[in-house]
């Protein structure tokens, strides 16, 4: 399967690079049913839900995983700490302007130093002078949220700014762990969580996909199916396993909330209609041909082009209708990507 028929052009103008108030915002409606497009918007996300529903939320937190620091000769260098592998070892990707070789010490502000032990092309392992637990503190107070690049290049801008640490989080956050926002899930108030909450008489769930490059790197290979995902860590409790499957054997449709929710149902499914408790890593890689065993409804964004994400939802609404969609809102002038508006489909 050719990648580029994932390819479409949308105006930069339409990208978005801060988002609607929460609970506001249009909202695609696609239904699978009909093939039909709605145009409507978030505030009226209730309206397309009701006692039969069961709404699953990815509560991974995102960390102020970007750093910046600088090498013994001077040179500037930018860290994204993208997952810990132990102890005080941490899976980052580096960025500066010359080679820097395993064995070179890196310094940032307030005495923080890491140490380069390997490093590929893509990444680097290395060892902090902090255990996880200090590191994250200094993260807190110390770093960048890991806004995309493309809200950055549209801003002007090489850091976030302080509103994004609130901005680009979900308000049902809970567990820290992910470099990049389950998108889908900043689109929710407290408001319309808790009408969810009444109209699906408390069927709401949470899983945790701590949000990665399995999630975000983009597909350079010509042909889909060469495509390799990187790994992402997910948990599902017994308890939230239990109660899913009692309401999916049960009647009730399962809406995922994000294609990182999508990840981890359809990685911890173990048949049709069926998960399995799970505290692992998945490289599930979701495109055409695929064929969904749990997932019921998705409420998503607008995602980049020849994306893992616009695969995964070309997956289960067909890539055909899913592209007809992505026209129509462009010529409807949505916002797209990670701040942009959103798209449910039934």
């Amino acid at each position: 399967m050719d990648t580029g028929i994932f390819k479409y052009e949308l105006p930069e103008e339409l990208i978005a690079d801060n988002p609607s108030e929460r609970g506001t915002g249009k909202m695609m409606v696609l239904n699978r049913e009909d093939n039909s497009i709605k145009h409507s918007d978030f505030s009226r996300f209730t309206d397309f839900i009701d006692e039969r529903t069961t709404v699953v939320f990815n509560s991974t937190k995102v960390i102020p995983a970007r750093i910046f620091g600088q090498r013994a000769s001077g040179g500037k260098v930018e860290f994204l700490l993208l997952k810990m592998l132990g102890g005080d070892v941490w899976q980052v990707m580096v960025k500066c302007s010359k080679h820097i070789g395993n064995g070179e010490t890196v310094f940032f502000p307030n005495g923080l130093t890491a140490e380069i032990k390997e490093r590929n092309e893509q990444f680097a392992e290395a060892v902090f002078s902090e255990n996880e637990d200090n590191l994250l503190k200094y993260l807190d107070k110390f770093g960048d949220i890991p806004l995309p690049p493309y809200i950055l290049k549209k801003r002007g801008e090489k850091h976030s700014r302080p509103e994004d640490r609130e901005k680009y989080q979900t308000v049902y956050a809970e567990v820290a762990g992910s470099v990049a926002a389950p998108t889908a899930g900043l689109h929710f108030s407290r408001e319309i969580i808790e009408k969810t909450r009444e109209i699906t008489g408390g069927h709401i769930e949470n899983v945790v996909l701590d949000v990665g490059l399995g999630t975000f790197l983009p597909v350079k290979s010509e042909k889909v199916e060469e495509h390799q995902m990187h790994k992402e860590h997910f948990i599902i409790d017994e308890g939230t396993a239990r109660r899913l499957n009692a309401d999916k054997k049960a009647g009730r449709k399962i809406l995922a909330i994000g294609t990182t929710t999508v990840r981890a149902l359809e990685s911890a499914a173990v048949a049709k209609g069926e998960i399995a408790p799970c505290d692992k890593e998945t490289g599930i890689f979701i495109y055409p041909g695929y064929e969904y065993k749990f997932t019921d409804m998705i409420f998503t964004n607008f995602h980049l082009p020849c994306s893992t994400l616009l695969m995964m939802i070309s997956a289960f609404a067909g890539r055909d209708f899913v592209m007809e969609a992505y026209d129509a809102a462009v010529k409807n002038r949505y916002r797209f990507y990670s701040y942009g508006d959103s798209m449910l489909i039934l």
